[in-house]
């Protein structure tokens, strides 16, 4: 049987971001932790050894694969940070076409700092993405 590789973790949200090397990425963490924490109202909590995640969900795909996710969360990289929102709908859409500068996957948003976006987008977007995702898994804690 297949296992997550990302599940929650007991370890410190703090101290993964102590130990982020570059200085203005670190400083870019700590400003996005206070950005995530406040617009989802969910603590920080470690999933796997690199992404700080918001809240959870379970999910359970037709295939019988299930598991458990945070509802949105970010890592900060080497190359560029990465946050992590529900998969793209109309809504997400259009928010990434505010956002700022950044490139995008499937379920990520890679930003190369916090500058070259719009924070109050990236609100928006934290809010919207746990919306979607409850609506869609609404048997959720």
């Amino acid at each position: 049987m297949y296992e997550l590789k990302t599940k929650e973790t007991e370890n410190s949200v703090l101290e993964f971001i102590e130990n982020v090397d570059n200085p203005k990425k670190r400083e870019d963490a700590y400003r996005l932790l206070d950005i995530f924490t406040e617009t989802s109202g969910f603590p920080a909590k470690m999933w796997g050894p690199s992404i700080i995640g918001f809240g959870s969900y379970h999910y359970k795909y037709a295939s019988g694969h299930e598991g458990d996710a945070p509802l949105v969360g970010f890592s900060p990289r080497k190359g560029k940070t990465s946050l992590y929102f529900a998969p793209g709908d109309e809504a997400r859409e259009a928010l990434l076409q505010k956002l700022g500068k950044h490139t995008s996957g499937k379920a990520c948003v890679y930003i190369n700092k916090v500058a070259d976006i719009d924070v109050d987008v990236l609100g928006e977007m934290i809010a919207q993405s746990i919306a979607f995702l409850r609506e869609t898994y609404p048997d959720n804690r």
